[in-house]
């Protein structure tokens, strides 16, 4: 299990953040015009505090959040109770999910476990949990692009995307580049989530250059069918 110290030792500021994060739905809508999600069983890999498990469960879907991380499986449960959707939390990683062969219609991850080399043990369980036909849709940064773009690669200089790019071609994903947007509602709230974000230094720098409560944001969706 690898440490998420954004969400693990932060999670209020990045319910902000995901509240903040692509009000528009550009993820959402691209991600049901490649499958369906009416009485399709989806699996959220690293569903952290469960923001998106009543957004996908509302379109129709039967959803199964999975976290590793104990106190975030907690606030996932706690955010679905009562609610009578159509979801549930379950304790696991990617390496090892708890689930059967050719049970999942759509295995999706946002920003979590899937970001290139080294997650290889999960797209093997992906591969194994998917039905004929089914889809993994896997949601990372694209830091080719963008203001966070920049951001990234200034707090991030050793990352290399067309390395990233290379291992998701090889494994045969498409990727589909989109644009999506941080929104936020006060000052504060944007400055909270970018110094979880970024380290303190680089973090501090984009803040006394960037006006305004608006941040453009290049994302790199990843698919494939089964």
């Amino acid at each position: 299990m690898i440490r998420s110290p954004n969400i693990w030792d932060t999670p209020d500021v990045y319910e902000v953040e995901n509240l903040a994060s692509d009000r528009a739905g550009v993820v959402d809508t691209t991600i049901v015009a490649l499958h369906p999600l009416e009485g399709a069983v989806v699996l959220d890999v690293g569903c952290g505090s469960g923001f998106h498990l009543p957004r996908l469960a509302a379109r129709g879907a039967r959803v199964v959040g999975l976290e590793p991380h104990l106190p975030l499986v907690d606030r996932a449960r706690a955010r679905l109770a009562g609610s009578g959707l159509g979801a549930a939390v379950l304790a696991g990683d990617a390496e090892h999910l708890p689930v059967a062969d050719r049970s999942v219609d759509v295995v999706h991850a946002r920003w979590a476990y899937f970001f290139g080399a080294g997650c290889e043990p999960g797209l093997a369980e992906v591969e194994r949990v998917l039905r004929p036909g089914g889809i993994a849709c896997l949601v990372d940064n694209d830091a080719t692009g963008s203001t966070f773009g920049s951001w990234f690669r200034r707090a991030y200089p050793a990352y290399d995307p067309a390395a990233v790019q290379r291992f998701w071609d090889r494994r045969g994903f498409t990727t589909e580049r989109l644009t999506i947007h941080w929104t936020f509602d006060t000052r504060d709230d944007l400055e909270a989530v970018v110094r979880i974000e970024l380290p303190p230094g680089p973090a501090e720098a984009v803040l006394a250059e960037h006006e305004g409560l608006v941040v453009d944001y290049a994302v790199a969706l990843r698919w494939r069918r089964a």
